[in-house]
């Protein structure tokens, strides 16, 4: 039924992308002739069936590129930056190809006189239609769900803490619109229940419930110590013919996003996938890092000379304030910042955080502490190639060795470089908060690094980042 559902979706998105296309392909035409008619009214254009015409190629293309994009895949759980994403790349695969057939053709007495505005136009007005008529479709469908239409019904197979992270979140999304049935599981009692799902069965019953005819997926939900069955389990599931899928119990060893080789057949997969470890992606930051940082030592350098200025008059001592930090592969350096305390013995200082009304803390010192000015002097350290814009905060060596042995996973922080900010502290995980929450933020961010990431937590760090209510 659901199979049924989707490819009847996918038929009225084809469609209406059918339309969206032709509509963008409306406005882009409208749009060169507007710029004619203002810029150069005496050049005229062809008539409108000649570029209209185009769309018999345009179309069948374009639709092409979607499915290979996967535009046309369920969305119960697609995230919208991933859609639109593939819209942008598919409309940027068309544009090359209309410019290689525009050239390869472009003798051809009806080409020669094409526009290739009208392409350009077309591409920027396609790419916001698209985004506008599938966001449509993304609320239209998850209201529907969210009222309980649409629903795709699942048996879990397997009490664990994969099953309870399932049931979790399906929970807090209603709209995704799945419908759990219950639980198969050899080890809790009939009618036990979580959140509501209860234990229906044992996995020796599976075969009598698939006769029913009544499941769209399986979810096997196994705990990790029980994967001895999970092959004939497996067979049973494929054998009925309904769509299963398997969620692991690993607790967090496995990333949300494995990385998998396949070792002659064989599948491997890393415990931990960091982009970073690739040189292009290493190169790439590297580069915003050294333009960022010279571009922020310039924009910044009004604001440095003023607080240098202040220091020196309002408390004897150096100017900056270098402190030892852990960096990558767990190399130590020396972080810059603007003095904002008392000058003190480094045996006084080296093992102990700053507390509210801490006396050491100067007037001009708090001040600069809680809008981050004195964290200005570290795109020094990033020119140095000791720190990065963004990445997770360094620490001290001595809270170093205490946290790796009270916070799993903690050390995974050293295989990218520091940064000024991060995903950690525009989440509000900065100061004096959870080192937990703030290592597990850290973690998504080297899993999941991205260029647009970084822009985004540089942009999101003006809002939220320079401001620290946790400053003392």
């Amino acid at each position: 039924m659901i199979k049924n559902n989707q490819q009847m979706l996918n038929r009225l998105h084809i469609v209406l992308d059918v339309l969206v296309m032709a509509l963008s392909y409306a406005l882009a035409w409208c749009g060169l002739v507007i710029r004619t008619w203002l810029f150069t009214p005496e050049r005229g254009l062809l008539s409108p069936q000649y570029y209209f015409s185009a769309l018999i190629v345009i179309i069948p293309l374009y639709l092409i590129l979607y499915t290979g994009f996967h535009l046309y895949e369920p969305k119960r759980i697609q995230s919208r930056r991933y859609e639109f994403a593939n819209i942008c790349k598919a409309n940027l695969f068309g544009l090359m190809i209309l410019a290689v057939i525009y050239f390869v053709f472009r003798k051809n007495p009806y080409l020669r006189e094409f526009s290739t505005r009208m392409v350009f136009y077309f591409f920027a007005v396609n790419i916001v239609a698209e985004t506008v008529e599938r966001t449509a479709i993304r609320v239209i469908l998850r209201a529907m769900r969210a009222k309980g239409y649409n629903q795709k019904h699942i048996l879990l197979i397997g009490y664990s803490r994969a099953a309870e992270g399932f049931i979790d979140r399906v929970k807090a999304n209603p709209e995704w619109g799945y419908h759990i049935w219950g639980i198969l599981d050899d080890k809790k009692s009939l009618g036990e229940e979580y959140r509501g799902v209860r234990i229906i069965g044992t996995t020796s019953e599976l075969a009598s419930i698939l006769e029913l005819n009544t499941l769209d997926e399986i979810a096997i939900t196994l705990g990790i110590g029980e994967y001895g069955r999970l092959e004939t389990i497996v067979a049973a599931c494929e054998k009925s013919g309904v769509h299963t899928k398997f969620i692991p119990d690993y607790n967090n060893v496995i990333p949300t996003r494995p990385y998998t080789e396949d070792l002659q057949g064989l599948p491997v997969i890393n415990i931990r996938h960091v982009p970073l470890n690739y040189t292009f992606n290493r190169m790439v930051k590297r580069l915003v890092d050294i333009v960022g940082a010279s571009a922020g030592i310039v924009i910044f350098s009004p604001v440095m000379l003023v607080t240098a200025a202040v220091i020196k008059l309002t408390s004897p001592g150096p100017l900056i304030f270098k402190q030892e930090r852990v960096g990558l592969h767990n190399r130590p350096f020396q972080m810059y910042k603007f003095r904002s305390m008392e000058v003190q013995k480094p045996s006084e200082e080296k093992d102990k955080w700053t507390t509210p009304h801490d006396p050491r803390v100067t007037p001009f010192g708090r001040f600069i502490r809680k809008f981050s000015i004195d964290e200005i002097p570290q795109f020094f350290n990033v020119l140095k190639g000791e720190m990065s814009l963004v990445g997770p905060r360094p620490e001290r060596p001595f809270f170093v060795e205490r946290f790796k042995e009270q916070i799993p996973r903690y050390m995974i922080k050293h295989q990218v470089r520091p940064g000024m900010t991060g995903w950690a502290q525009i989440n509000g995980y900065r100061g004096d908060t959870s080192i937990t929450k703030r290592i597990e933020h850290d973690l998504y961010y080297i899993e999941n690094w991205t260029l647009g990431m970084d822009f985004k937590i540089m942009f999101l760090t003006i809002f939220k980042g320079f401001i620290n209510k946790n400053a003392y």
